[in-house]
């Protein structure tokens, strides 16, 4: 998959010689790549295929709505990485992904459907939700594009709400998942585990003084982030699993911290220090809690290891997903 990161990396690359290919193009922020996105996705896909041509998404790398705020009011739900990721593996040629930039969020509907989609692009179809805006001000909507369409050459799929018993799935309802440490209910939506991904720093030694030695990640302030509490998680170290458990939270009973999360990977003592992993969430076993003493608090993790070892039983951690 090729990713441009503006219209002026296409410029350029047509100035190096190359050739934008006809794309059918989903169109939409994408964020969380939920069941709603991937039908969009797998649409654009498929169009391009049966019409003999390049497959693309069009996205925004900064959401609209922190830009114009100057504020991050919309946390992420998945990183660059691993947006990008999911898109190739599902088939996508090109991936662009711009800045919302002042240029582009002045444009007029009619501009941005003509001058962006339909020149620079080069989009000779769009896939699209049903609660698609765009255009200054977001003025404009799917009716819109579908005549802007017609008269710039390019065709339009609208996609109706994907509902999963009856609740329709979309990027609110997946923070609310994390939020809320509902990292079953993200996979149902989704149709993948929750996971956090971060280089191991070194902590404070504070498990590891009670017997369970942790791995330790900063988290981003800037993602979705799952609620204080202990997960069953599974962790990769060069795309290899481990069972382990998490806990999320502030270390109420030790003192006052920040936010982070703090992995026992279960019987295993390499060191992996600076080493980049994934922790992936299988689901909460309860939420964090002040204990009186660390004596308490010691004999509460081990329960809660031995909860999660049982639950790793009926795992396969054969491969990654």
């Amino acid at each position: 998959m090729k990713i441009f990161r503006s219209p002026a990396e296409i410029e350029q690359y047509k100035k190096d010689g190359g050739v934008m290919a006809p794309v059918a193009c989903a169109l939409g922020n994408f964020d969380g790549i939920h069941k709603g996105h991937q039908k969009l996705i797998y649409s654009a896909a498929d169009i391009a295929k049966e019409k003999n041509m390049s497959s693309a998404v069009f996205t925004f790398t900064d959401h609209p709505i922190n830009v114009m705020s100057g504020h991050i009011l919309i946390k992420n739900i998945l990183n660059f990485e691993d947006k990008a990721r999911l898109l190739e593996k599902a088939g996508i040629d090109f991936l662009f992904s711009f800045n919302f930039s002042r240029e582009i969020r002045t444009m007029s509907p009619e501009d941005f459907a003509g001058k962006l989609l339909a020149e620079t692009l080069n989009v000779k179809h769009a896939v699209c939700g049903f609660n698609y805006n765009f255009g200054y001000k977001a003025g404009g909507d799917h009716n819109a594009l579908i005549s802007f369409g017609a008269k710039r050459g390019f065709s339009v799929t609208v996609i109706e709400p994907v509902q999963i018993e009856g609740v329709t799935v979309s990027s609110t309802l997946i923070r609310a998942c994390i939020e809320k440490g509902a990292v079953e209910s993200y996979k149902a939506y989704t149709g993948r585990a929750y996971r956090i991904y971060g280089n191991v720093m070194e902590g404070e030694h504070n498990g590891r003084k009670m017997g369970f030695p942790t791995v330790n990640l900063n988290l981003d302030s800037g993602m979705a982030l799952p609620a204080n509490g202990v997960y069953t998680t599974r962790t990769f170290i060069d795309k290899k699993p481990y069972p382990s458990i998490t806990n999320v939270g502030n270390k109420p009973t030790i003192g006052d911290f920040a936010k982070n999360a703090e992995t026992h990977i279960f019987d295993f003592r390499e060191n992996i220090y600076g080493k980049r992993v994934k922790i992936e969430f299988i689901r909460m076993q309860r939420a964090e809690k002040k204990f009186e003493s660390m004596e308490e608090l010691a004999k509460r993790i081990n329960s809660d290891c031995i909860e999660a070892r049982n639950y790793h039983k009926s795992l396969d951690l054969s491969a990654e997903d």
